[in-house]
C-alpha cells in the first residue's frame, strides 16, 4: 500500500474546491450562522494537548449550549460530566479548539475553529445556572473561522432516521470487563439513570 506523502499529490488527487466550498467561510458569526448556533442542542469539542487529542460531546437545551457574547466570541459552560476534564486541561496548555454543532433533523453541521480560554468568573458562571446549579467553569472561545458542512455525511449515515435500538455493550458491562468486575456491572447500569438525573447540571 502506498500513501500520499506531499500536498502536491493530495491536491492533484482532489483538485480545487468550488466557490460553494470556500465562500461559505466567515471570520465571525453572521446572522444566518447565529440562528444555527442558537438552535443547536449538541456539539463536539475537539482539543489538543501534550497527551494527544480529545473530542468531547457537549449537550444542552437550544440557546443554553453556548452563548454568543459578540460576533467573534462564544461562551461554552462546562456542565457536569465524568470529571476527567481532558478538554479543559488541553485548553490551558494549547488554546486551539474546533467545534462541530449538530441539530436533530438538519442535514448540515456547523463548524467553528478558534482558540479558547477557561474562566471561573463568578458572574459568568452564575449566568449559566440550570436547576440551581452553575458550571464550575466556562470556556470563552474566540472564533477564527466559521462555516457549514454539507449534508452528505449525515445523509450517508441516515443519522436522523428512526433506528432500532442497537444491541451494544452497556457502560456497566464495559467497566466490568475492563476491571475484572471491580467496577461496573448490572448494578452500575441500573443505578445510572437516577444518578444522572441528580447530576445533570
Amino acid at each position: 500500500m502506498r500513501f500520499l506523502g506531499t500536498l502536491e499529490e493530495l491536491h492533484a488527487l482532489y483538485g480545487v474546491p468550488g466557490a460553494a466550498s470556500t465562500r461559505k467561510e466567515a471570520p465571525r458569526v453572521t446572522p444566518e450562522y447565529r440562528r444555527i448556533i442558537e438552535a443547536a442542542p449538541f456539539l463536539a469539542l475537539a482539543t489538543s494537548g501534550p497527551e494527544g487529542l480529545d473530542c468531547s460531546p457537549r449537550g444542552d437545551a437550544p440557546g443554553q449550549l453556548v452563548r454568543i457574547l459578540d460576533e467573534t466570541t462564544l461562551a461554552l459552560p462546562d456542565r457536569r460530566g465524568n470529571d476527567r476534564i481532558d478538554s479543559l486541561r488541553h485548553i490551558i496548555r494549547d488554546p486551539r479548539v474546533a467545534l462541530m454543532f449538530l441539530i436533530p433533523g438538519s442535514g448540515n453541521a456547523l463548524r467553528i475553529n478558534g482558540t479558547a480560554r477557561v474562566t471561573a468568573d463568578e458572574a459568568l458562571c452564575e449566568s449559566f445556572v440550570m436547576e440551581g446549579k452553575r458550571p464550575r467553569s466556562v470556556a470563552v472561545i474566540s472564533i477564527e473561522t466559521i462555516y457549514f458542512q454539507c449534508a452528505r455525511a449525515l445523509i450517508r449515515a441516515r443519522l436522523w432516521e428512526p433506528h432500532a435500538k442497537p444491541d451494544l455493550p452497556t457502560p456497566g458491562q464495559i467497566l466490568a470487563a475492563m476491571t475484572a468486575g471491580e467496577v461496573g456491572g448490572a448494578t452500575y447500569d441500573a443505578e445510572w439513570p437516577e444518578r444522572a438525573a441528580k447530576s445533570m447540571w
